[in-house]
């Protein structure tokens, strides 16, 4: 066993830093990606000029082909043409600035058009983008469906080995084809479910049914809701808060990409968080010493980009009276969209116009609209909601709201929902020279910016909340603190938040935070979530002098509340000799759950709910090993067989000799077994 492994070693090279696109479903299809179950093997051809394309597609004399392209042969036009051809067995696509496009975006022109609340019977001139086409850069490329498997290769070494193997073996020379032996890869991505969530969810509920080992092929995208308040609502109660009036300020948690777990979402997702918790650090003190009068509800939604799943559960439960507050306790709502890329100081307000149509909502948005008036501009009625969570809201009630955005017809960002909408789209950059530890005290352009934006909105809540005047020169965002949340890997070109605001995790509730994705996932939390948890718990929260098992179980004091609070032991802040002093901390932050209804009625093909899911897997790999001519590999093939019918007739004759021969036997029959045998 140990030399067959040392074999196998020998002759693969396994490439570990690589990212697959997998399948997804909802009612109607699939989309994404899959190899066949046994791994789709193909020939190394990189793909650098239109005539390496040609190459593959036609002329090539041996298909088929596993491709490597660079970031600027990664578009829909390529990538159509090889799903349409049987002379491609793969795709694996270096991760790279070089060569990029100046706009990519693989979702569609009109996000999450049919779950919206523009409709036949609500707005109906303003469905499906009429008007207004929000991502017109969008090329849909994430919504469709390959039949081979696409890798991302994220590793410059492995890079480099895919490289030099076809330079080695597989390279033209003076336009000739390459001679055997040949460089190939080998891609495993097979998924188990197919056609659609209705059909994977039927398969999955019949194997639990009948089968005596069932297996799960797909799983609803789900996660958390993350929120808090700023007077702690009682989570055991459910349904409508007496003598509670809410603001709710929202954004989303969530991006996604052609590729699994990779979306750092900075422009389309993390400008929005940064700018909500900002906006909490600034305004959460004033309102626990000077409380308007309507309590304001920050809530972070998961799953928006796949049919605003986390926001259409909340407006169900609150439906429902499954949550802490109603439809009815909601006075308003402002969203923060995409507010990192906005021209000068301006910022755009988005409203309902067919919600306006009602008086006592017009009056209530023209409101709100002059208390953000200062770098913000409203916009035409005519116009309708932009891709937000709010849309959901207004499908159950017809509540005063706006989205904030940096947009005033489509986005800004040139990089919606793709792999390059990172840090340095947000244009998050440093002076050179600056450490990591620097660079988390260093304001940027964008952090002030962003600093700017929370001001604004957290002294607009505070109004809308029916606070006084007098106290909004209290209320500033600390551009330090964004600094801090939008810290930049430079090595990953991955925006990511940052637990160095003083919120240390204990080992017991630490998280791997080296892959912070802001991807919807079915199998586990994003890191996100937890990191908005801790991070609002730090914001909002107070030290106790609780001990720990207190902490983990402080339903057992007299003088705690569970239901109004959630309790955190953490580690503390770093000494400087690196000793840590735990303590506990109490909050009105929660979790709540962010999946479909649709899973909860069992409607697989809602009309009215997202439906998707993803597919489950048992093996994502990639190799790259040398390969052998057609012809050479049959003789082989036909060798081995005759070696094995040779065996097998001196085993048989063998035996036969053993139970049929005389003891006695001629000297000359004997020395021609014995030649056999040797």
């Amino acid at each position: 066993f140990v030399y067959f492994r040392k074999v196998k070693i020998k002759i693969y090279v396994v490439l570990n830093e690589t990212v697959p696109c997998v399948r997804l479903l909802n009612a109607t299809h699939q989309i994404g990606c899959q190899s066949s179950i046994s791994g789709d093997t193909g020939v190394l051809h990189v793909l650098e000029t239109e005539s390496d394309l040609d190459w593959i597609l036609s002329s090539g004399p041996h298909p088929p082909y596993m491709v490597i392209m660079e970031t600027a042969f990664f578009n829909r036009s390529v990538m159509m043409r090889m799903k349409n051809s049987s002379r491609v067995a793969g795709v694996a696509v270096i991760i790279s600035k070089t060569g990029l496009a100046d706009n990519f975006s693989p979702h569609t022109t009109c996000p999450n058009q049919n779950t919206g609340v523009y409709s036949e019977s609500y707005g109906s001139d303003l469905a499906n983008c009429n008007g207004t086409v929000w991502n017109p850069l969008g090329n849909g490329l994430s919504y469709e469906d390959f039949s081979f498997p696409v890798f991302a290769l994220k590793d410059e070494n492995q890079t480099q080995v895919l490289r030099k193997c076809y330079e080695d073996h597989n390279q033209r020379v003076n336009g000739s084809a390459p001679q055997y032996p040949l460089c190939a890869m080998q891609l495993f991505s097979h998924m188990h479910a197919v056609t659609d969530t209705v059909t994977c969810m039927r398969r999955t509920d019949l194997q639990n049914r009948f089968s005596i080992n069932p297996e799960v092929l797909c799983d609803p995208l789900s996660d958390f809701n993350v929120w808090t308040s700023t007077r702690p609502l009682n989570n055991s109660a459910k349904g409508h808060a007496a003598d509670e009036s809410v603001v709710i300020a929202a954004t989303r948690l969530d991006g996604r990409s052609f590729f699994w777990e990779q979306a750092p979402a900075a422009e389309g997702t993390v400008s929005g968080i940064v700018t909500l918790l900002a906006t909490i650090q600034a305004l959460y003190p004033v309102t626990q010493e000077a409380p308007p009068p309507r309590n304001i509800f920050f809530s972070f939604f998961q799953g928006e980009a796949f049919d605003y799943i986390g926001s259409s559960k909340m407006v169900y439960d609150m439906e429902k009276n499954d949550f802490v507050i109603d439809m009815n306790n909601v006075h308003s709502m402002l969203e923060i969209g995409q507010v990192g890329l906005r021209s000068g100081r301006s910022l755009w307000m988005h409203s309902d116009p067919v919600s306006r149509q009602n008086k006592s909502v017009d009056t209530e948005v023209s409101e709100e609209e002059g208390k953000l008036s200062l770098f913000s501009h409203a916009l035409s009625r005519s116009q309708p909601l932009p891709p937000s969570s709010f849309q959901r809201f207004l499908r159950a009630r017809r509540i005063p709201g706006l989205v904030l955005a940096d947009h005033n017809t489509s986005f800004t960002n040139r990089y919606y929902e793709s792999m390059y909408d990172d840090a340095e789209n947000l244009n998050v950059t440093y002076p050179p020279g600056l450490t990591p530890d620097e660079q988390l005290v260093y304001e940027t352009d964008a952090a002030k910016s962003l600093a700017e934006v929370a001001t604004l909105v957290a002294r607009s809540l505070y109004l809308q909340a029916g606070g006084e005047e007098k106290n909004l020169n209290n209320i500033t965002a600390d551009p330090k603190i964004v600094s801090h949340m939008t810290s930049t890997n430079t090595h990953t070109h991955t925006l990511t938040l940052t637990l160095s605001l003083s919120l240390s995790l204990s080992p017991s509730l630490s998280l791997s935070l080296s892959h912070t994705h802001r991807h919807m996932t079915s199998s586990h939390t994003p890191p996100v979530t937890r990191f908005v948890q801790y991070i609002l718990a730090n914001l909002t929260g107070t030290v106790t002098n609780l001990t720990e098992s207190q902490c983990q179980n402080p339903s057992e004091l007299s003088t705690e509340n569970k239901d109004l609070f959630s309790y955190f032991w953490v580690s503390g802040p770093a000494s400087v000799n690196g000793t840590r002093e735990p303590f506990c901390v109490r909050a009105s932050v929660r979790l709540s759950k962010a999946v479909s209804p649709a899973f909860e009625l069992l409607e697989y093909g809602s009309r009215n709910y997202s439906t998707w899911t993803e597919s489950r897997w048992k093996s994502i790999r990639a190799r790259i090993f040398l390969v052998a001519s057609r012809e050479l590999e049959v003789m082989h093939i036909l060798i081995k067989n005759l070696i094995v019918s040779m065996i097998f007739i001196l085993i048989y004759n063998n035996a036969c000799l053993s139970y049929f021969t005389p003891k006695r036997q001629n000297k000359l029959y004997t020395a021609f077994f014995f030649f056999l045998h040797i």
